[in-house]
């Protein structure tokens, strides 16, 4: 089940990069291509678009971060009412 799991995400992933890289393709070809625009202006464009991406790539990156987090919060605290609740139950057996 998992290697089945992994084996569906790494075709999404693949699909994604794909289309990313087509869309950045096909954006430096239209900023290229683009004659009544200057040179610095596709450059600032082009930094503009490397900063967002820079951007989003934290933005998801600190996400995952905070959600890995906040699941192991919860298993931890989880494991801890499980322990609670053992010790209660076997103490009333003790008696």
């Amino acid at each position: 089940m998992f290697n089945a799991t992994r084996n569906e995400n790494s075709v999404i992933m693949n699909f994604n990069l794909v289309g990313v890289i087509v869309a950045y393709g096909m954006l430096g070809l239209s900023l290229y291509m683009s004659p009544d625009v200057p040179l610095s202006t596709k450059g600032y464009w082009g930094i503009g678009i490397l900063l967002l991406t820079l951007s989003l790539v934290n933005f998801v990156k600190y996400r995952f971060d905070e959600r890995l987090s906040e699941d192991r919060l919860q298993r931890l605290e989880d494991a801890r009412n499980e322990k609670l609740l053992s010790d209660y139950v076997g103490r009333d057996e003790d008696v």
